[in-house]
């Protein structure tokens, strides 16, 4: 997977690329479809200090590409309710296209036992 991550008014550390990396490879594991992962983070000081630092991600994958965005007050913080909420749509999407596949089994499965009787 293609990582592009870029900050505004971030100073990036390894710690914080590493964060970043190992939230990267735990999405890896839910789909491994994904093409890249386009993730910026950014340092507001005229908000409040509640939800200065803000990190957003999109995901390439096939189809739409996800996105999802969140500030708090802690840059850790952000980046973990970031991917939380990546995670939470690659399970959305996931089960969809597993109900079609199930669905469709079904009316088969019943098709199949309808003609034999």
């Amino acid at each position: 997977m293609k990582l592009i991550l870029t900050t505004h008014n971030v100073t990036l550390t390894s710690a914080i690329e590493e964060h970043i990396l190992e939230k990267l490879d735990k999405l890896e594991h839910f789909n491994r479809w994904a093409i890249d992962a386009r993730v910026t983070l950014d340092h507001d000081h005229t908000k409040a200090p509640k939800k200065q630092f803000g990190c957003s991600v999109r995901l390439g994958v096939r189809g739409p590409d996800l996105f999802a965005e969140d500030s708090q007050n802690d840059l850790y913080t952000a980046i973990d309710m970031v991917f939380k909420k990546i995670e939470q749509q690659i399970r959305k999407r996931r089960g969809k296209r597993e109900t079609v596949k199930h669905t469709h089994a079904a009316r088969l499965k019943r098709k199949r036992q309808d003609t034999e009787l």
